[in-house]
């Protein structure tokens, strides 16, 4: 038997209502804030990533699929930044004034180890603005994903929040950085090892439990930040505390990404375990010279690992998404099928969901409606055609009503209220 490729999977009601309502939130709190829809290839010249991704990332170095097409390489989408960068690019969407707010929604690939809320096609919702280097954009930002969070039904969740300096400060700290790591660096994992080389900051986003002592006493960049990072970095915070939103400031908070600067944060859950970050993003001002761009284009964004945030959404309310049809059709007989489907429409017209039964025996077609989840049972034979009277049948508490045809589409939206 042919099953789904290890690390995908399918996505199976009643999962998928969850996934539509984690969509619908943030698409709503999208258009509140004014961002618009964008929608990329799901592959892209491998240059792309190889040069905005970083080519010591862990990504481009191990995780992305990448294929030959007739002498062309080509990557399926590690993730959508890059990708996103160079849409604004090629399609000159600088030339529009203001601020360029995009968002979008779709799978990503990586060749990573399944686990628990990590697959190799996954699903990111994210979104990038473009054109301003203001920290107050920033804050937005932030104040934007909290919003799209709790709108989604999760609460309890924990914002991390750093600064990684820029082309003037960060050069001189990887700089004391690498010198420190001179003597820790023996001591750290192998991929630590590598990155104290070809990427020291990375060292600072090691897992490896073992690592952290010999990590902590690696200088913080918070002492290290310039004169234009560090207001920068005030102004973000003193946005966040003026709408309210709590935060955690952590020196060794890095992207796993090279085109991080200034701003980054991160969003973990505890309902995920270990795998508990639910989103990470920050500022990426250097992006659009680094695959090519002339023209400089500051932006920030984020993505939120949508398999995981649907994870947490389920465990936190996990009777609230299940699917349940509002009325189950019972007809008993053919000219009650007949008018079953003229009845059906009617009530579909009034925003009211409809199953009809084919099983010609009511104790099974009632036994059906219980199991799928639907609230009303509505029991047509010919001497309810006749009258213009059904019976209206509330599952749930076993209540049986007569109705006209006229009042039934109210009862039930009553209901449903």
């Amino acid at each position: 038997m042919i099953k789904a490729v290890r690390g995908t999977r399918d996505i199976l009601p009643p999962s998928s209502a969850v996934w539509n309502h984690v969509e619908a939130a943030a698409r709503e709190v999208f258009r509140v804030y004014n961002y618009a829809e964008i929608r990329t290839p799901i592959f892209e010249e491998t240059a792309l990533f190889a040069r905005g991704v970083g080519q010591d990332t862990d990504i481009v170095g191990k995780e992305m699929y990448t294929f030959d097409d007739h002498g062309d390489s080509l990557t399926l989408r590690p993730e959508a930044t890059a990708s996103v960068m160079r849409a604004y690019i090629e399609h000159r969407l600088d030339q529009i004034p203001g601020v360029k707010k995009l968002y979008y929604i779709g799978p990503m690939f990586r060749r990573e180890r399944p686990q628990k809320g990590r697959f190799r096609q996954f699903f990111q919702i994210g979104a990038e603005a473009i054109g301003s280097e203001s920290p107050l954009v920033d804050g937005e930002v932030i104040e934007m994903v909290v919003e799209i969070l709790r709108r989604a039904g999760l609460e309890g969740f924990h914002l991390i929040l750093n600064s990684v300096g820029d082309a003037k400060c960060r050069p001189a700290y990887m700089a004391l950085l690498r010198e420190k790591l001179k003597d820790i660096a023996p001591r750290l994992c192998a991929d630590c090892q590598r990155r104290a080389v070809t990427n020291p900051l990375r060292v600072l986003d090691c897992k490896v439990h073992e690592d952290q002592p010999h990590i902590d006493t690696l200088p913080s960049i918070l002492d290290h930040l310039c004169e234009n990072c560090r207001p920068h970095f005030a102004a973000v915070r003193a946005h966040l505390d003026s709408r309210g939103i709590p935060y955690e400031v952590r020196p060794r908070l890095v992207r796993g990404l090279d085109y991080y600067m200034r701003t980054t944060f991160e969003i973990t859950h505890g309902a995920l375990g270990a795998q508990n970050s639910v989103l990470g993003g920050g500022r990426y001002d250097g992006l659009a010279e680094s695959i090519g761009s002339n023209i400089p284009a500051p932006g920030i964004g984020f993505s939120i690992g949508e398999d995981r945030l649907v994870m947490s959404v389920e465990d936190a309310h996990p009777d609230r998404h299940k699917t349940g049809v509002d009325v189950y059709l019972a007809p008993m007989g053919d000219a009650a099928q007949e008018h079953a489907g003229a009845l059906a429409a009617e009530l579909r017209a009034n925003g009211i969901s409809v199953e009809r039964s084919v099983d010609r025996k009511l104790k099974r077609a009632l036994e059906v409606a219980s199991k799928s989840g639907a609230r009303f049972a509505l029991i047509l034979g010919d001497d309810e055609i006749a009258a213009g009277t059904y019976q209206l049948k509330n599952l749930a508490t076993g209540e049986q009503q007569p109705l006209t045809r006229d009042a039934l589409a109210g009862r039930i939206l009553q209901h449903s209220n």
